[in-house]
């Protein structure tokens, strides 16, 4: 069966071996080709450039994830070899050291922005500012890693916004019983527990915010307490 036009995505098929196509029609993918696994996003665009080939995604829900890209296997096989040749020399090697300082450099510069940020929105009394920065670092710790899916690592909102997601995040998951409650499969039930939830974390920060002294079993403070304990 001939390649299919490269611009084209595809679903995995029923059967090993085989796409299916967005009308449904399942393709066996041609003798001489294999399946390239997704992982190296520089040999996957050399082998994408280089001629035919057939994208593999599969949806979940609102995302799509990449399940790889079958292409003839000659051509993969050659260019994975030339990738192996580069990465081998020290230019290369030099160069990833250089990518890694920086990715790491930019991390600190925005762990360090994100729980200033934090600070900044919980607005303790001064009474209160060792608990600020306690909280502060234990939610920055929990939202910053790279790849942690949290909302800190999302770009679509400004960090001020990030923050105050993050603590409210946090603190539903952390001081109320959310992960324990047995939520209704109802449409909206989930996200207006939620609600009522932040509307409770809200209230907690706000007596901390005029300085009031911290209430006996403090939720917030029994958190902080178990995290420094585990």
């Amino acid at each position: 069966m001939p390649a299919q036009p490269s611009s084209i995505s595809y679903a995995p098929g029923p059967r090993p071996n085989t796409v299916r196509a967005a009308d449904g029609t399942i393709l066996d993918a041609p003798p001489d080709w294999e399946l390239l696994p997704p992982g190296d996003a520089a040999l996957t665009r050399r082998v994408k450039a280089a001629g035919e080939h057939w994208v593999v995604q599969e949806s979940r829900g609102r995302k799509v994830f990449s399940r790889g890209l079958w292409a003839p296997t000659a051509t993969i096989e050659r260019l994975r070899r030339e990738r192996e040749a580069e990465q081998a020399t020290p230019t290369y090697q030099r160069r990833l050291l250089s990518d890694r300082q920086r990715r790491a450099d930019t991390q600190a510069e925005y762990v360090e922005d994100f729980a200033s940020a934090v600070v900044t929105f919980l607005a303790f009394n001064p009474c209160h500012q060792e608990l600020a920065q306690r909280l502060a670092q234990a939610v920055t710790q929990h939202a910053t890693p790279v790849g942690s899916g949290t909302v800190a690592r999302t770009k679509r909102i400004p960090v001020e916004q990030r923050a105050e997601a993050a603590v409210i995040a946090w603190m539903r998951h952390q001081t109320t019983a959310y992960d324990r409650m047995p939520i209704p499969r109802v449409k909206g039930q989930r996200r207006e527990v939620r609600r009522m939830l932040a509307k409770r974390s809200q209230e907690l920060l706000a007596r901390y915010r005029r300085g009031e002294q911290a209430a006996p079993n403090c939720p917030l403070l029994n958190a902080l307490a178990n995290q420094s304990a585990a």
